[in-house]
């Protein structure tokens, strides 16, 4: 019988002593995403920051299966819950984190204390139709790329890999930024491997994530979950953040969060769609005060 081992790893900020915040990253970024806040909040309350699967130094799937983003975010954090006996857990959570943070809230009202999201409200959405005609080209994609040996992935230098990455996301990252998220982003290449000359890395995310966005929500199925929320949340959106489309679901969410929840706080804060990393400073009081209160 093949048993395959997974694991999980991340940054515990802070006392060990204490419940952390458990903070969760963005699509294809890495528990780095945090480095800047979660000193800053460690003054205060405890943070473990994680590497989601396929993410950071976290272990790749086995090939054959597929990525499922925000359902197997969701069974990380039981699993994570579970593993330490916690009863209550609050977490932080920054795009793809915030919407498994979203999900866990709605799916075990009764586990969590506390939700805040940085830049998202809920899962994003798009329509029936969209998500329908997308399907196919997203299984094939993701088969291609799973047939992609990983010594023949592109490699680059430091500065390369730097300047990808700045264009990649015109502008929402600084490039100090960018090099905290290269410190888990990126993996070295042995010195005894063939054509490899001087410092030469490849990203160490999963490429097939790229293409694991089946299972999305519609707008109603995420309303639902919506109303099934009644911890305390917090909603920081960044100003001007990411651009959402379309973008009146990010308040029709809040408000039908609004309804259920024991209460919800919303703040924009000017800053890119990484203001908690770019800016960790404009966002921490914020969350200090939200988390005595």
């Amino acid at each position: 019988m093949l048993v395959v081992r997974r694991i999980f790893l991340g940054k515990w900020w802070g006392s060990h002593d204490k419940q952390p915040i458990l903070a969760l990253h963005g699509w294809q970024d890495n528990a780095g995403t945090f480095d800047t806040l979660a000193p800053l909040l460690s003054l205060h309350t405890p943070v473990l920051c994680i590497d989601l699967p396929g993410h950071g130094f976290s272990s790749h799937y086995p090939k054959g299966q597929f990525y499922y983003l925000w359902w197997d975010g969701l069974v990380v954090i039981r699993r994570i819950v579970k593993h330490y006996g916690w009863e209550k857990v609050t977490i932080l959570g920054h795009s793809l984190g915030g919407t498994i943070g979203f999900l866990y809230a709605a799916t075990f009202p009764q586990d969590i204390e506390k939700l805040m999201c940085i830049d998202i409200a809920g899962p994003s959405v798009r329509s029936v139709p969209y998500f329908v005609q997308q399907t196919g080209g997203i299984v094939d994609q993701f088969l291609l790329y799973e047939n992609f040996a990983e010594d023949t992935a592109p490699s680059y230098t430091r500065d390369e890999m730097l300047r990808l990455m700045l264009e990649a996301y015109k502008g929402a990252l600084t490039k100090e930024s960018c090099e905290i998220m290269m410190k888990r982003g990126a993996k070295p290449l042995a010195s005894g491997d063939c054509d490899v000359k001087g410092d030469v890395f490849r990203f160490s995310r999963d490429s097939r994530l790229k293409y694991g966005i089946l299972g999305f929500l519609s707008i109603d199925m995420t309303l639902e979950y919506a109303s099934k929320i009644t911890c305390e949340v917090l909603n920081i959106r960044g100003k001007p953040g990411m651009k959402f489309d379309p973008a009146e679901n990010y308040h029709i969410v809040l408000d039908k969060i609004r309804k259920s929840a024991k209460k919800l706080e919303f703040y924009e804060v000017e800053g890119t769609h990484f203001l908690h990393l770019n800016n960790p400073e404009s966002i921490c009081p914020i969350i200090v005060k939200f988390l005595k209160s």
